[in-house]
């Protein structure tokens, strides 16, 4: 995708901050930081987002926040981590590049859970929704 960051950022257009590259992945320092180690992981292939990620990606991709996440932590020795991916702009994707955020975590971070971010509890039950969600094959 010409117009990508992150597809510049692989093709070696515009520099990253790379700890980490295979055939299917790269590893980039998170130029925002959120904490020391901010990391995301991102495949090589243009997916905007995890449902348009090729099948046969998906694996590699998780492989790599796995390896990354071992890394950073015999690195900076964080209390622990999150790990997460904002999914369209609602969620705060900011490039629309398939992207996993690996955020190490410390006692007293002023972080929360990913409970934190969002408060819209549901108005049907639990049995309606899962139901909707059963009946799509």
């Amino acid at each position: 995708m010409p117009d990508c960051l992150f597809c510049k950022i692989i093709n070696k257009e515009v520099s990253g901050k790379i700890i980490y590259e295979d055939e299917d992945t790269i590893a980039v320092l998170d130029v925002f930081p959120r904490a020391p180690g901010h990391a995301m992981v991102i495949p090589k292939v243009h997916a905007e987002n995890i449902l348009e990620l090729p099948d046969d990606k998906v694996g590699p991709v998780f492989e790599t926040v796995k390896k990354m996440t071992a890394k950073i932590k015999k690195a900076l020795n964080p209390d622990g981590f999150t790990i997460g991916i904002n999914h369209g702009k609602v969620s705060g994707q900011a490039i629309n590049h398939l992207h996993v955020h690996i955020l190490p975590r410390w006692e007293n971070d002023g972080g929360g859970s990913v409970h934190s971010v969002v408060n819209n509890p549901p108005k049907e039950s639990l049995d309606e929704i899962l139901k909707k969600i059963k009946q799509i094959s």
